[in-house]
């Protein structure tokens, strides 16, 4: 290394089969009223009166917001935050998908240092002051936010997806029980299981990666590719559903401390105007956008073809490249991910957004990070080329 480089983390990790119960003493230990961020999903699943329950039992009030019905937006933050105040709540807890954990990340700095949350974007307000104790619980086996520093919401006002990365946006703490996942669909599981195998994959790529996101990353690669298919077809298969969430929250580790790449950067504009869910647009950009950067990056790409083929064959960087290429698209056919023309998205409408969407990917900086960094015009074409991008085709390999 030629360089120092960092590495954050929760203050603590709880991970594994009925870890929610460390919830209550976790709060207790922080503070005396939690708000939880959710949604009516997870009221409905029962797992809203589970946690309340287990903060009852430690001596915790606890109050609801239940308004995160999509990806995060700056107005799920006012709501949330102004229940927060009312209530005068101290601690945070979040549970749900990234959608809610993002919320939760976004009130969590908000309370304590004011403003607007689009202040903190880019090279803007700095969170100066510690956020809200935030006490993360994700039940899906993707986005990894709650061992990140990013939060990511849509600006209603001009539909950018705020990409915001500081210190304070961590979690306090990480409960991660596999338990809860086992009632995400089958669709659900499919891309938010991509989007970590593309969180795992971007940080292990990425021009900022070093030794210790590399030992996550790889981990977080092997943990998804073993175990997605698993839990896809398999629902109810606890051991993969815990493989998912360890390997989504490894990948989130890795990343946040490697940052992400060109499918990310392509990803948030994509969400943003369209309005595809976040683990989709990664999955359905993930097999391009690879078989683009293939070039910069055959020797690193080689280890993941490494993962998907463990037979001892005697074949070249060059070709487990491409082998990781052909078995992405593969997984992205078997998962059922469709292209963005078999989303729904009009051929028409997305060719007239591809100048903005370019602009805010380059804005985003992720693409910088990419093994091979596309010019504007290289962009454009990659965007055109996702939008009716064939998962089918396979890469012969000798």
């Amino acid at each position: 290394m030629e360089k120092f480089a960092g590495f954050r983390v929760p203050q603590t990790i709880f991970y594994g089969r009925h870890s929610l119960v460390n919830v209550g003493r976790e709060a207790a230990l922080r503070g005396k009223k939690v708000l939880i961020i959710s949604d009516k999903i997870m009221d409905r699943l029962g797992y809203i009166s589970e946690c309340r329950q287990l903060l009852q039992e430690q001596g915790v009030y606890s109050a609801v917001y239940l308004g995160v019905i999509s990806e995060p937006t700056d107005r799920y933050v006012s709501e949330s935050l102004d229940m927060l105040k009312k209530e005068n709540c101290d601690v945070i807890v979040s549970l749900g998908g990234g959608s809610c954990i993002d919320t939760a990340k976004a009130i969590a700095v908000l309370s304590t240092n004011g403003g607007f949350i689009g202040d903190y974007m880019g090279k803007g307000r700095i969170a100066g002051v510690k956020a809200m104790p935030h006490i993360a619980i994700p039940t899906t086996a993707g986005t990894g936010s709650e061992a990140t520093d990013v939060t990511v919401i849509t600006n209603t006002s001009n539909d950018v997806k705020m990409m915001i990365k500081q210190p304070e946006f961590m979690p306090d703490v990480a409960i991660v029980d596999p338990v809860l996942t086992i009632s995400s669909p089958k669709s659900v599981t499919a891309a938010t299981g991509v989007d970590a195998l593309s969180h795992a994959v971007e940080a292990y790529l990425s021009r900022k990666s070093h030794p210790m996101t590399d030992t996550m990353a790889l981990s977080a690669m092997e943990l998804i590719v073993d175990n997605l298919l698993l839990s896809y077809h398999e629902g109810e298969n606890l051991d993969a559903r815990e493989a998912m969430s360890l390997g989504a929250m490894q990948a989130g580790m890795a990343f946040t401390n490697a940052s992400v790449c060109l499918v990310h950067g392509m990803s948030r504009p994509i969400g943003a105007l369209f309005h595809i869910p976040h683990g989709y647009s990664n999955a359905m950009l993930l097999p391009a956008v690879l078989e683009f950067s293939k070039e910069k990056c055959e020797d690193r790409l080689a280890d993941l073809g490494r993962i998907f083929e463990k037979e001892n064959r005697l074949l070249t960087n060059e070709e487990y490249a491409g082998l990781a290429v052909s078995s992405v698209k593969k997984l992205c056919k078997e998962l059922g991910i469709p292209n963005l023309k078999g989303w729904g998205i009009d051929s028409e409408a997305f060719t007239n957004a591809v100048s903005k969407m370019t602009e805010d990917a380059f804005m985003s900086g992720s693409p910088a990070n990419n093994p091979k960094v596309p010019t504007r015009e290289e962009l454009e074409s990659l965007y055109h080329t996702c939008y009716d991008y064939q998962f089918s085709a396979e890469e012969k390999v000798k």
